[in-house]
């Protein structure tokens, strides 16, 4: 029997579609009462348990193999965590004209969120990019992400949204950060499971954090929320959302070369450092904004799929371009060092 694959024509990742069905569902049927309980106790437990498999999946080790390419991670770290939180303050002019409060909350929110992994690398790799160096900064971006992310949002959204204070500080550390940690530390004995069953466990992922939008936006239903948006408001925010993505493509690209970098960096500091994990901030966002995180995750939702429709077109234009002419010779010799490292560690 043929194998069915998601048509290449296609331009919504298939996975945003069932985030789009998990809304239907959560608009058309909320969770309320006791299966309300029900939901949020088997969001927290799944909140947790993507956290621990971050932790397991991430190689200490060959994460610190990249650090020899510092230069390069910082830049990536500064456009995620520097770049982005000032654009997000600088759209606060944007309220209420053009962003309703609740949105443009939703919108810094995404401007704090770390960057991805699996896109960063892929894009890279179909763009004849620096692939090892987008797999350490976008490892290092997650890393940082856990720490950084929660700590930016109790500082630039203080009191608004979910309520930031010690409380949800000891929130994150339990749910996010502990279950990260324990998977570091278990690593060596659940990493080979972990590897042989990766299929199965990313379904897992997905479906947790279907499961985390489902309980957010049942919660923002329950308590009428979504009255509060309109489509103008929702056009506006898509509108503010593709000049952010503009400006920091441009930057990361124009920037890099500013800095010296070669194409092959440029490409994975482009990438790397322009887009923001959805599965990172999904679950962060449950447990900053608690009953809020319905219309905080949206913006980030949104941008998501932006991100990954735009990128892909410059992706397969990049691919296209000449190669500079030292790049070669210094994709190579990337290339041999993480092999040898590889092999060097295998042995």
């Amino acid at each position: 029997m043929k194998r069915l694959t998601w048509p290449s024509w296609m331009p919504i990742d298939p996975y945003i579609l069932a985030l789009i069905g998990t809304v239907g569902l959560a608009a058309l049927l909320p969770a309320r009462g006791a299966a309300a309980d029900v939901a949020s106790d088997a969001s927290t437990a799944a909140v947790a348990f993507l956290f621990f498999l971050y932790g397991a999946r991430l190689s200490t080790r060959e994460a610190m193999d990249g650090v020899r390419h510092w230069r390069l991670h910082v830049t990536v770290l500064a456009a995620t965590f520097v770049v982005f939180p000032l654009l997000g303050l600088a759209a606060r002019g944007l309220v209420p004209v053009l962003l309703p409060q609740n949105l443009y909350e939703g919108l810094l929110f995404l401007t704090l969120v770390p960057s991805t992994i699996q896109s960063s690398i892929a894009f890279t790799s179909i763009a004849r990019g620096n692939v090892p160096a987008a797999i350490c900064a976008g490892s290092f971006s997650s890393l940082a992400g856990i720490v950084v992310t929660p700590l930016l949002a109790a500082a630039l959204l203080g009191n608004s949204g979910g309520g930031f204070s010690a409380d949800s500080l000891v929130k994150i550390v339990l749910q996010l950060l502990v279950p990260f940690l324990a998977g570091q530390l278990l690593r060596r004995w659940v990493g080979g499971f972990i590897a042989r069953h990766k299929k199965i466990l990313g379904y897992v992922d997905r479906g947790s954090i279907l499961l985390v939008v489902y309980t957010a936006f049942s919660e923002g239903m329950v308590q009428g929320i979504w009255h509060q948006v309109s489509a103008v408001r929702l056009a506006g925010l898509i509108a503010v959302e593709a000049a952010v993505l503009a400006v920091m493509l441009a930057a990361t690209w124009y920037g890099a070369k500013a800095l010296g970098f070669h194409r092959g960096d440029r490409i994975a500091i482009q990438f790397a450092g322009s887009k923001k994990s959805l599965a990172a901030g999904l679950p962060m966002a449950s447990v900053l904004f608690g009953a809020h995180a319905s219309l905080a995750v949206l913006p980030l939702m949104l941008f998501h799929q932006m991100q990954l429709m735009v990128c892909a077109v410059i992706a397969k234009r990049r691919a296209k371009d000449p190669d500079e002419p030292e790049e070669q010779a210094l994709t190579a010799a990337a290339g041999t060092r993480t092999a040898v490292g590889t092999a060097t560690r295998s042995g």
